[in-house]
């Protein structure tokens, strides 16, 4: 239990344990589960935690009331890593009323068996509750990520609950405060393009949604509190959400079965660099999805570097490739380098996939090879990097 801002505490938990998130996305350093505790004449309990920290949770929870008996909890959002522990705390406070809204309810009723019609209080986007001396208003956030998304501002310690918008991956949180450094941007950039990144337009709107608000402390549901360097945190937001370059560089992502096309790439990057060009390179075989995903939406251009597979694109590049089209990939730079021993094929399957993407500019030439560099497929390998430094 930690008091953020007067009235307003942190009783939230961290999973040092988890190794994936969502079952499908690696957390080295594990994850958060963000709840708060908003105390005026009356008392809100906001979001829960994941099942297995339920009862870590209620006595963080206990502890912090002093014995006080919690007039609400309001679920801002249903997702089982936050909505799990809302059952087992309407056991335990009885009286407390559930706020949520229409969907919510919904969900709820599929999850618990119940939609709590006899407690509930259903709210409207723009609705506020009043708690004395402390208030919330709710300002929907629908499809950042999920459709029944809800988000809460505390008008008088000019405070936003902001659900997943602004969390990070991490479980060194305790309700600590963050400066603004680096370490929120790498982890906070591979969970948005993550779990967010396909709904850049509805991050998009309920960024000017939030426009009119004074906002001096981010509450999220991962990660740390933001009190410190505001602007720069919302900067990034509107520039990810607008599927903007972040950085002047090239990301080479790659797939090399036995070296050849890995050798390319490097003769690529010593060029780059040479040029004065920041070039991030990642292997997508032994590199997870996310930190690829997070580098090609950071950088103004990208080269796609692989074999041709079965007549098609490496599996690994195929679902990479897969995972850009999803959210939504734009406004970037593209160049392809292929290798095919007897039938180069990847170049035409990769442009066919990314056809769905908008505004993609490609860099020729394509380099083409014919198993290992050749004094000809070399040449096309230092006119592109040419034409990437000219672009």
């Amino acid at each position: 239990m930690k008091e953020l801002v007067k009235g307003i505490y942190y009783v939230g938990v961290s999973d040092k344990n988890i190794d994936l998130f969502e079952g499908n996305i690696p957390v080295p350093d594990g994850m958060a589960y963000n709840s708060y505790v908003v105390r005026g004449e009356k008392t809100a309990v906001i979001d829960s935690v994941d099942q297995k920290f339920g009862e870590e949770w209620l006595k963080k929870v206990e502890k912090t009331l002093g014995g006080v008996q919690p007039d609400y909890i309001v679920v801002l959002h249903m997702e089982p890593d936050h909505s799990a522990n809302v059952f087992k705390f309407t056991q335990k406070y009885p009286k407390a009323q559930v706020v949520g809204n229409s969907k919510t309810f919904v969900m709820l009723k599929e999850y618990f068996g119940t939609d709590y019609a006899d407690r509930a209080v259903t709210v409207k986007d723009g609705d506020e509750l009043d708690l004395g001396g402390k208030s919330l208003k709710f300002v929907f956030a629908p499809m950042v990520h999920w459709p029944e998304v809800m988000t809460a501002y505390e008008a008088t310690t000019k405070t936003l609950f902001s659900v997943d918008a602004f969390g990070k991956f991490g479980s060194d949180v305790d309700g600590g405060s963050d400066i603004g450094g680096g370490e929120w941007e790498e982890e906070a950039r591979r969970y948005y393009f993550a779990i967010v990144g396909k709904y850049g337009v509805q991050v998009q709107s309920y960024m000017k949604k939030l426009a009119p608000y004074a906002i001096e402390r981010i509450c999220s549901l991962h990660g740390p509190v933001l009190d410190k360097g505001l602007d720069k945190f919302l900067g990034l937001y509107a520039k990810w959400s607008a599927y903007e370059p972040e950085e002047d560089g090239v990301f080479i992502a790659y797939s090399s079965v036995y070296g050849h096309t890995q050798k390319a790439v490097e003769r690529l990057e010593e060029e780059l660099k040479a040029k004065g060009v920041k070039v991030k390179v990642l292997n997508v075989i032994r590199t997870d999805y996310t930190y690829c995903i997070a580098e090609a939406f950071r950088y103004s251009k990208i080269v796609l570097a692989t074999t041709t597979y079965n007549g098609d694109i490496f599996p690994n590049m195929r679902e990479f490739v897969d995972c850009l089209v999803e959210r939504n990939f734009k406004n970037r730079k593209v160049g392809i380098i292929e290798n095919g021993s007897w039938a180069p094929f990847a170049a035409k399957a990769i442009c066919a996939k990314l056809e769905k993407c908008k505004d993609l500019e490609y860099v020729e030439p394509f380099v083409k090879i014919r198993s290992a560099l050749s004094d000809e497929s070399l040449n096309e390998l230092l006119t592109l990097a040419d034409a990437l430094v000219a672009k």
